[in-house]
């Protein structure tokens, strides 16, 4: 049976989730889908006095349920019987997923809403595995390291995969034992309303999760700077993640968990595997259309292969399928919004006008809503937008070096080291790479991440704050108190 379906008759509710209802607020955005870039909904804007209802809520919830303070293992059970639910309404989490998103329905169901009831059973089995400990001290003394959820836990996410994104803050969050007020992008909110709705269904107690919607200057700031809001966490660009530090600093400081922006290289040296090496970089910058913080935007080619691996780009790159998100059939993502396709034309021009060859797409599709060609530029000038400013489009610029030492200061970009991308069958050419390239996470021979949730993610430099996923995410969710005992 296909996923195929009518994006006119999906049901939804444009409101706040808070405790276990919704709360409906005066409409203040407008929202267009993507693919067709129809208006197709409007929203509401949580200001301070709604944000305040829903961290007192949280507040509220943690006290009467005992979430944080009962046998950790219930908090294990609670949140499999969600990501069961999350399993079972598989069909229409993946609609409300594609609906207005850059989510194509053939990958939504099976990779996005699979990944998110995964992500959840993982952080559920650290609620009991993970505490504290008893430390060595002289032999008149005990010494503790107690482990304490923060309270309550203020985060956003972004538009670009809004229901993993979703999975990567409220896991972790509940898991440790706290509660979350979750503020989704003011453009793909649906489905992280239907993901709280379940999580009330499963037995998580009401209040434990609250979703408010909103844009960035109003709801994100007035959330990020409620004075009960104990702990931040964040996924988005690295401008915003500046502006959240700003309102910390002015307001009350907090920790926080920042996943910032990329621009990530990709170096092909000459002993790698040709047609892995172009597979791998075609789903790496195409993937949701390049719409992603880890997205593989540079490569780096040893002249003595570069001819043979574009070739080879220029073919996989060309495979892709545009479609509406809502079409079984479609393997590559529109662009958010009219905005980003214009941001992104004027990028990929501008490189074009200062030298750089066009030598596949470049263009906006002659095509109903937001599409834009994949595309791949050669002699891109040094101080290029295309190569310093992370783009989040299908762009791939391809720059070409004589050896190792080249290729690897080519891959340092002075604010971001987010991922990385290596290929070569040479086994200490890797290892040199592993140890040499400034990144928080490196693939080697592969590019994006797998399903082992173990593995953290973030980045170096201006491309983020601590962890999310792994151990590193849930530990992030609880604070520490040491605790010296006289005998």
């Amino acid at each position: 049976m296909t996923r195929s379906f009518d994006p006119r008759h999906i049901e939804f509710r444009s409101a706040h989730w808070i405790g276990d209802r919704y709360v409906t607020g005066p409409s203040a955005l407008d929202l267009r889908r993507p693919s067709d870039a129809a208006p197709y909904a409007t929203s509401p804007i949580a200001d301070l006095a709604v944000i305040d209802e829903a961290v007192q809520t949280a507040k509220a919830a943690l006290k009467t349920s005992g979430w944080a303070t009962s046998r950790p293992r219930q908090r294990t059970e609670a949140m499999h019987r969600w990501a069961d639910l999350v399993d079972a309404e598989a069909e229409t989490l993946g609609r409300l997923e594609s609906l207005a998103s850059t989510r194509p329905i053939s990958q939504s169901v099976t990779v996005d809403v699979a990944v998110t009831a995964e992500q959840i059973r993982f952080f559920a089995e650290l609620a009991d595995k993970e505490g504290g400990d008893v430390v060595p001290t002289d032999g008149d003394h005990l010494g503790m390291i107690l482990s304490e959820p923060y309270g309550v836990v203020g985060a956003i996410t972004p538009w670009n995969v809004p229901l993993s994104m979703a999975g990567w803050k409220l896991g972790p969050a509940l898991a440790a034992g706290n509660a979350v007020v979750l503020k989704p992008s003011e453009m793909t909110p649906f489905s992280t309303l239907y993901l709280a709705e379940l999580a009330v269904r499963a037995g998580i107690p009401a209040g434990l999760v609250n979703i408010v919607l909103g844009d960035g200057p109003t709801t994100g700031a007035s959330l990020i700077g409620h004075p009960d809001i104990a702990k931040v966490s964040f996924t988005g660009s690295t401008l915003a993640g500046g502006a959240i530090l700003r309102t910390i600093a002015e307001t009350r400081i907090k920790p926080m968990t920042l996943e910032l922006g990329g621009k990530s290289p990709q170096i092909v040296f000459a002993s790698a595997d040709i047609g892995n090496a172009a597979a791998c970089i075609a789903r790496g910058i195409l993937i949701n259309a390049g719409q992603t913080c880890v997205a593989g935007t540079r490569v780096i080619a040893d002249r003595r292969i570069a001819g043979a691996l574009l070739d080879r780009l220029c073919t996989a790159m060309s495979a892709y399928r545009a479609g509406a998100t809502w079409d079984a059939a479609s393997d590559f993502s529109p662009i958010i919004s009219e905005r980003q396709i214009a941001r992104i034309d004027a990028i990929v021009e501008a490189a074009i006008s200062g030298g750089a060859e066009r030598m596949l797409g470049g263009r906006r599709m002659a095509r109903d809503g937001y599409f834009y060609e994949p595309t791949i530029l050669t002699g891109v000038a040094p101080d290029s937008p295309a190569l310093t400013e992370e783009i989040f489009g299908p762009v791939l610029t391809v720059q070409i070096v004589d050896g190792e030492d080249e290729a690897f200061a080519l891959s340092d970009h002075p604010a971001y080291g987010l991922a990385a991308g290596i290929y070569t069958t040479d086994l200490g050419q890797a290892m040199r790479a592993m140890k040499r390239v400034e990144a928080g996470t490196i693939w080697i021979n592969r590019y994006g991440r797998s399903r082992d949730h173990i593995l953290p993610t973030g980045g170096y430099k201006s491309s983020g704050i601590g962890k999310d996923l792994g151990k590193e995410a849930y530990r992030a969710n609880r604070r520490q108190k040491s605790v010296l005992v006289a005998i």
